[in-house]
């Protein structure tokens, strides 16, 4: 009799013990399950979001700046010109390059492209539609009477041309003066975008004192801080303003000088009148620098190609591209 109760004491332990496993077994299993369906939920967003250059999690927040990101793409936002002017030179189809796909994610943009001289040059154009900025290549040769100064008031036919251009063909939004041996934060295009009147911010890189920037204290300006005064009422580089197309439209006498040193305080003083408090800082206050005036090396003229030696090779169309 005791042998039969040990007997069916130890099957109930038994059975417990599967039932125990068993359960547990299906337990993990629904797991796996529903922890395989969450991620298939994810990959899904993801793939609405971007595919695999995005990670995508069930966080709204990251929903959300993925939305305000691919928002700025829309053709809702105010218009940015960029003016650059240019010239023939060794280092031109590099720089232009380094500039066009640095606009190339900018939104909603617009670049005139004005070269000092007579004829645009093809391989230039050739780049800009490479490039795939919308864009205008314009001419504008510097004056003869200006070329024979020893300090001669470079860039100011190609900005005057783009100026012209703009008082023609646009009627809001904001255009801002690019060279092409600059650096860029894309940040900086954001925030001149919804320049009122006129916006400024701090370059760097610019002479002895490594920065030109207005001078602020309490989110006013209260002067400037630049290796070159020369009396100019704004000490500015072109590389740290912009300015809104409408404000630009009410001033039909603005324009930048032929003054050698002195055009961004001249076309500045041309947008009268313009009272140093309406001027709005950029960059946080003024405290960030998001634009450099890097200014790439000098090369010197490439030496002719010897065709008795290279005729026939690749070196024949390399050629044609250098200067």
């Amino acid at each position: 009799m005791n042998i039969i109760s040990s007997s069916v004491c130890t099957m109930k332990t038994t059975t417990k013990m599967y039932l125990s496993v068993i359960l547990s077994t299906l337990c993990i299993v629904f797991y796996q399950y529903q922890l395989s369906k969450a991620n298939f939920v994810t990959l899904q967003r993801g793939d609405v979001f971007g595919g695999n250059n995005n990670i995508v999690t069930s966080d709204s927040r990251n929903i959300n700046s993925i939305e305000v990101k691919e928002s700025t793409k829309t053709p809702s936002l105010p218009p940015l010109y960029v003016i650059t002017p240019t010239y023939r030179r060794p280092e031109q189809l590099a720089e232009i390059t380094r500039l066009g796909y640095t606009l190339k994610h900018v939104p909603n943009i617009f670049w005139l492209v004005i070269e000092d001289a007579t004829v645009a040059t093809p391989l230039v154009t050739r780049q800009l539609k490479r490039i795939g900025v919308p864009f205008e290549h314009l001419v504008a040769p510097m004056p003869d009477r200006f070329k024979k100064r020893v300090v001669k008031p470079r860039g100011v036919s190609n900005r005057n041309r783009g100026l012209a251009w703009i008082r023609k063909n646009a009627s809001d939004g904001v255009f801002y003066f690019a060279d092409d041996d600059n650096t860029y934060d894309l940040e900086i295009f954001d925030q001149m975008r919804y320049t009122k009147k006129v916006s400024m911010w701090p370059v760097g890189l610019v002479t002895k004192y490594g920065l030109s920037s207005p001078i602020v204290r309490n989110g006013t300006i209260f002067g400037f801080y630049d290796g070159w005064i020369g009396g100019r009422k704004y000490p500015v580089d072109m590389a740290g303003f912009a300015v809104n197309v409408k404000f630009f439209q009410s001033r039909p006498k603005a324009i930048m000088p032929y003054h050698a040193g002195y055009e961004e305080d001249k076309f500045l003083r041309s947008l009268a009148p313009l009272n140093i408090t309406e001027i709005e800082l950029l960059a946080s206050n003024c405290t960030e620098i998001l634009t450099w005036h890097t200014q790439t090396k000098k090369n010197p003229v490439a030496s002719p190609l010897d065709m008795h030696k290279y005729n026939g090779t690749n070196l024949v169309n390399l050629h044609k591209l250098i200067v």
